[in-house]
């Protein structure tokens, strides 16, 4: 038995990485009210923030393989900058995990359809 994987819609990462910008900026927001407990928190919003962006800009939604090249070429990056954020170390961990994350997300293409806020 061969399954047929679904074909790529560009609309729907489009879409998801829209509600996750906003759920990053949300979560950010949030973090930084909580104080100093928080940074980690604050980085991590942070750095799903700047991804999002990043991958927005690209405008490489369209297409599957492009989209992925342009992860790849984000996680080849040898730093992330930002500002607002606590600590450079953690906030590119953080970066490079989303970027993974995402990876995986668009090589197995799933995983884009859950845009509630919290994952």
């Amino acid at each position: 038995m061969s399954e047929t994987s679904k074909p790529w819609d560009g609309a729907l990462v489009r879409k998801w990485l829209e509600r996750r910008l906003a759920a990053s900026k949300l979560d950010q927001a949030a973090a930084d009210r909580r104080g100093y407990e928080a940074q980690d928190d604050c980085d991590k919003a942070a750095a799903e923030e700047w991804v999002c962006r990043a991958l927005q800009a690209a405008d490489r939604t369209s297409d599957q393989a492009a989209f992925a090249a342009r992860i790849k070429e984000l996680i080849g990056q040898d730093e992330y900058r930002a500002t607002g954020i606590y600590d450079d170390a953690r906030f590119e961990r953080h970066v490079r995990g989303q970027l993974r994350k995402l990876a995986k997300m668009t090589k197995a293409n799933e995983g884009f359809e859950k845009t509630l806020r919290y994952q």
